[in-house]
């Protein structure tokens, strides 16, 4: 192609660019007069199931070459944008920066929100309980190794609700500050270190495995011990200084971590939603089974059954259930007032739209 050519499609898409930026800030004083709306209304400004329309809708409109992902990513941050226009965000997750959730905190709410990093998941949890964050996001299960049993325990008692879910693909890199073999120490996460084991066990057997609050905790302790490594995220590494010994560490290639963001309110329906619940039974033999019927006879999908101990009581379980569908949907309705009949206790923890897990 001719240098002539080439100049000209520049100049083309120079005036693309124009007049995408014309569109942006039109778009952008809209956001800001929706907030004012949303303002007098006493309205919150992240509204989950309106962003997942707005999602579904671009989706539809995409004729390419652009991917739908590539889509998502863009508009991701355009909402970001959109909601520091209307007012502050604080988002709170699992720190320091650098840390898986932190990362699910940045895909979904991109980098317009405020993130506020916690020592724990209960201290996310407190965050927003006590209004010094408006929403949170805590790691709910992890494709390898099962539920987080916290997560589960502050859900029991918190008055929050699940606004949203965000499936993140969780990669491993081992870093430090010295080559591998000589690597006497690995820092990390519970969840890390387990999704790691084979790997750890392999090719690093004489070193010892010490757990951390975080994966990016690890990596500060990494850094100020020369014969010691940590686990976690590439974005990690690129944040705190600690190069990269091997990537891709974890034992499974699937590895993904179900995070949930928690906050006060709750959602309209979006067509497309899941719902959560908790709930005890009676003891005493096919409590469960009766419970179970009501969701067989509405035809509603159950998508995900947890049992969980019950504290202080042994050999007593509560259930985390999430199904398909939206508290405000008839059948859904009759379903939860049938329950209610079967159950000794019933929490609706929230309805929220439904995500896919990404490879």
């Amino acid at each position: 192609m001719k240098t002539r050519d080439i100049d000209n499609l520049r100049k083309r898409i120079r005036q693309k660019d124009t007049e995408i930026v014309r569109l942006l800030n039109e778009r952008a004083r809209l956001s800001v007069d929706v907030g004012r709306v949303k303002g007098r209304e006493g309205m919150a400004v992240y509204d989950p199931a309106q962003e997942s329309r707005v999602l579904a809708e671009i989706e539809a409109l995409n004729e390419g070459p652009l991917p739908a992902e590539a889509l998502r990513l863009i508009y991701g941050e355009i909402l970001s944008s959109s909601r520091a226009l209307q007012a502050p965000l604080t988002v709170a997750c699992l720190g320091p920066e650098g840390s898986f959730a932190h990362l699910a905190a940045l895909d979904r709410f991109g980098k317009g929100a405020s993130v506020a990093p916690q020592v724990t998941i209960g201290a996310v949890f407190d965050a927003v309980e006590k209004g010094k964050a408006d929403l949170g996001v805590a790691p709910l299960e992890n494709s390898v190794e099962g539920p987080v049993r916290v997560t589960l325990e502050r859900l029991i008692a918190t008055p929050l609700s699940i606004r949203a879910e965000i499936f993140l693909r969780i990669s491993h890199c081992l870093m430090a500050r010295v080559p591998k073999a000589q690597i006497r120490r690995v820092y990390s996460h519970p969840q890390a270190l387990a999704q790691c084991r084979q790997w750890l066990a392999k090719n690093l057997p004489r070193a010892a495995v010490v757990e951390t609050e975080s994966t990016s905790a690890a990596v500060l302790k990494a850094l100020g011990e020369r014969q010691a490594a940590a686990v976690g995220s590439r974005l990690a590494s690129e944040i705190h200084g600690l190069a990269v010994v091997e990537e891709g560490i974890e034992d499974h290639p699937a590895n993904t971590t179900h995070f949930i963001v928690i906050g006060n309110g709750a959602n309209g329906p979006t067509g497309a939603d899941k719902t959560s619940i908790l709930f005890s039974t009676p003891h005493k033999p096919g409590a469960l089974h009766a419970a179970l019927a009501p969701f067989a006879k509405a035809g509603i999908n159950l998508l995900r059954i947890e049992s969980h101990p019950v504290r202080d009581r042994m050999w007593q379980y509560q259930f985390f259930v999430d199904f398909a569908g939206h508290t405000g949907e008839k059948a859904v309705k009759a379903c939860i007032a049938a329950l209610r009949r079967k159950t000794a206790t019933l929490k609706i923890l929230g309805s929220y739209p439904r995500e896919d897990a990404r490879p």
